[in-house]
């Protein structure tokens, strides 16, 4: 199997388990190092720099608006080497009340079966709109 294919096959079986709100998966699959860059214009916006500061900078903040477990699943992937484009969607219900029908791409870059580097694309009106924004 190619570097991309296996890469490819790696995020699918992560999307997999995110579908169903198990999203141990995914931080497993973190490098400690990791770079998480939040394309927007919001209060969320920004390079979160190490695994430590994904998990408690952004995904325990954002997961923290959800009623249950995040849902987020995958319907497109797209790689070359090391870079795999992913295409996903948020099933996910605010506390608040609204749904989170979020459209994602991820552009993710691994390295030795981890996300090194993840860059997410993401409708920043409806973040805006639905979640509260990070604390602090």
């Amino acid at each position: 199997m190619s570097e991309a294919e296996n890469n490819k096959q790696i995020l699918k079986t992560i999307f997999e388990a995110t579908a169903l709100g198990d999203g141990r998966p995914w931080r497993d699959a973190l490098a400690d190092d990791v770079t998480f860059t939040v394309v927007a214009s919001n209060a969320w916006a920004r390079t979160y720099v190490g695994k430590e500061s994904v998990l408690m900078d952004l995904l325990i903040p954002v997961g923290a608006n959800f009623t249950g477990p995040n849902q987020v699943s995958a319907y497109n992937f797209i790689a070359d080497g090391d870079t795999v484009v992913v295409e996903g969607r948020n099933h996910s219900v605010t506390k608040a009340g609204p749904a989170y029908p979020q459209q994602y791409c991820w552009i993710i870059r691994m390295r030795d079966g981890k996300m090194a580097e993840v860059k997410e694309d993401a409708d920043t009106a409806l973040v805006d709109r639905v979640l509260a924004p990070p604390v602090g």
